[in-house]
């Protein structure tokens, strides 16, 4: 059993979570039984935690106050922290690589030697191939977080990916990372229908736009996944393949195609590509036996592959 001092330390790591914990569980965690946890909780309050507490279920989290509560970090997610530090050095926002050391260099000072081995055998063992393609502007995504949370209109200038720049509206509903890449999803007020922006070809403009009550959308993800897949390509091809929608999204990643799930054994591929080659190459190298639903020319291209590779085969 932990002394009152670790207890109290390790109670206050627990509460610093976005859900509610009830006070059984508090107790099996710090193996106590209820009345200690009930007592520990008014100590933690005579300090100056606000610990708030619901009826009924007797649930406890922190709530907001004047007292800073101390960064506590058990074992494993100490190690998560700092090898996501280091991840973050490499990765697609401008700038961000010097934040991310020093933030780590800071962490790993006040590591126990046990873990900052950990950290440093991880460190020595992994390799990471800086982010390809352009990065993006942190104050770019602030401005456009803020917009999202507040509500507010963003106007910002666009390039396409022809060069062309134009000046847009939207009511920004989300941002989303795919790939090595961040988009925006938003009502577009000129085009009055839900659009995908890359936001490294954006620049919002000063000040935004009024208030805006949130309409119902789409579902971001969804949304990107099929708009970087499928919609900027000739070809849009759907077809069928004949193993479970898990097992397909161990090989096929989401900037390839979207997956829906048909059955257990059945999903569909919601892919595209500017020659059917591409799509028939790529559909052929998963290892997945498959049926095109569409477009016809895409089954008439395979026909015409399959002859070939069989006459190279002899």
């Amino acid at each position: 059993m932990l002394e009152t001092s670790a207890r109290l330390l390790r109670l206050l790591s627990l509460l610093q979570t976005p859900r509610e914990r009830s006070g059984a569980e508090l107790a099996a965690r710090l193996e106590v039984d209820v009345r200690t946890v009930r007592r520990d909780i008014r100590k933690l309050r005579a300090l100056g935690y606000p610990v708030d507490a619901t009826a009924g279920a007797a649930g406890y989290r922190l709530g907001a106050g004047a007292t800073l509560p101390p960064l506590l970090l058990d074992d494993e997610e100490a190690v998560a922290v700092a090898m996501s530090l280091h991840t973050a050095a490499g990765g697609t926002i401008a700038g961000i690589e010097e934040s991310s050391l020093r933030a780590l260099a800071k962490l790993e000072q006040v590591l126990p030697s046990r873990l900052r081995h950990r950290v440093t055998a991880l460190k020595a063992a992994t390799v990471s191939v800086p982010a390809g393609g352009p990065r993006v502007d942190p104050d770019t995504l602030s401005a456009i977080a803020a917009a999202i949370r507040d509500q507010h209109r963003l106007r910002f200038d666009y390039r396409t990916h022809t060069g062309e720049t134009s000046r847009r509206t939207t009511e920004p509903h989300r941002l989303v990372h795919i790939g090595r890449r961040w988009y925006l999803t938003g009502w577009d007020m000129d085009r009055e229908d839900w659009r995908t922006y890359r936001v490294d070809r954006l620049t919002p403009r000063i000040p935004n736009g009024p208030r805006f009550t949130p309409r119902e959308a789409p579902d971001a993800a969804d949304q990107v996944s099929r708009g970087v897949t499928t919609a900027p390509y000739r070809y849009q091809a759907r077809i069928t393949l004949l193993t479970s929608v898990e097992q397909a999204a161990e090989v096929i990643e989401p900037t390839v195609g979207v997956l829906e799930a048909v059955d257990p054994d059945t999903c569909v591929l919601h892919t595209g590509a500017d020659n059917l080659d591409a799509i028939a190459v790529h559909v052929a190298g998963f290892g997945f036996d498959f049926r095109v639903i569409e477009p016809p020319e895409l089954t008439a291209r395979l026909r015409e592959l399959a002859t070939r590779l069989h006459r190279a085969a002899g």
